[in-house]
């Protein structure tokens, strides 16, 4: 089990922890992005900003593990992987 001290939480989100990944799990692929906007509307965790026409991951510190902004890409320019075993989101009911 973390080091209590390892985890984070945030308010906005009572019952939930985050341990820090040791790599980036989630990507855009700025030639595949139209700039649609559609991975920043879904996530709940704000990872994604708008910049230049394309969307970019801003941070993974709330990410949620949802893959809601992979799968509301339709141009397949967003990529999801799970973080690393015993990294990422942890919440307090399963």
């Amino acid at each position: 089990m973390a080091n209590r001290k390892e985890l984070r939480t945030a308010t906005a989100f009572p019952g939930v922890q985050w341990k820090d990944a040791p790599a980036p799990f989630v990507s855009v692929d700025p030639s595949r992005c139209t700039g649609c906007g559609n991975c920043v509307k879904v996530c709940l965790g704000e990872c994604f900003t708008i910049a230049g026409k394309k969307a970019t991951v801003r941070s993974l510190a709330f990410c949620m593990e949802c893959a809601s902004c992979w799968y509301v890409c339709a141009d397949g320019a967003v990529s999801f992987k799970w973080p690393a075993g015993g990294t990422g989101f942890r919440t307090n009911w399963g």
